[in-house]
């Protein structure tokens, strides 16, 4: 009578984290969203790495998809090649890199293509991690 069904659980679940996550962002200042996007790549390529091995192509694809959509839309999509010079145009190159890997990656359950983009991306992200400080002050 009292008890909650498992995808009612599940449900509440999303609900939470979806509140959870919406007010992490209301709260952020731009570097910090820029971490939180950084962070939900890794948290894909991670959560695709296990769907690879388990054999769920459906999740994987999922796990792939948004990874590549943080890289391409969340990264690439916003950077200003005039003000940024080199540095965002060598950004906007490894970017979409790491989104053409990642498709890869997707079609063929490529693990290694995985663990290379995630090689490629955490020098980036934690260079702006240690800018944070500095951001914050500025």
């Amino acid at each position: 009578m009292f008890t909650q069904s498992r995808p009612h659980q599940q449900s509440m679940s999303t609900m939470y984290h979806k509140v959870q996550t919406d007010t992490g962002v209301d709260a952020a200042s731009p570097h910090r969203l820029v971490e939180m996007l950084f962070e939900g790549f890794f948290d894909s390529c991670s959560q695709a790495r296990g769907h690879i091995r388990a054999g769920n192509v459906e999740q994987k694809c999922r796990s792939l998809a948004r990874a590549a959509r943080i890289v391409d839309e969340g990264l690439k999509a916003p950077l200003d090649l005039q003000a940024g010079g080199e540095l965002a145009k060598d950004l906007r190159d490894l970017y979409a890199y790491v989104t053409v890997r990642l498709t890869h990656a997707n079609l063929q359950s490529d693990e290694a293509a995985v663990d290379e983009c995630q090689r490629l991306m955490r020098p980036i992200y934690s260079a702006w991690t240690a800018i944070g400080g500095q951001v914050g002050s500025a």
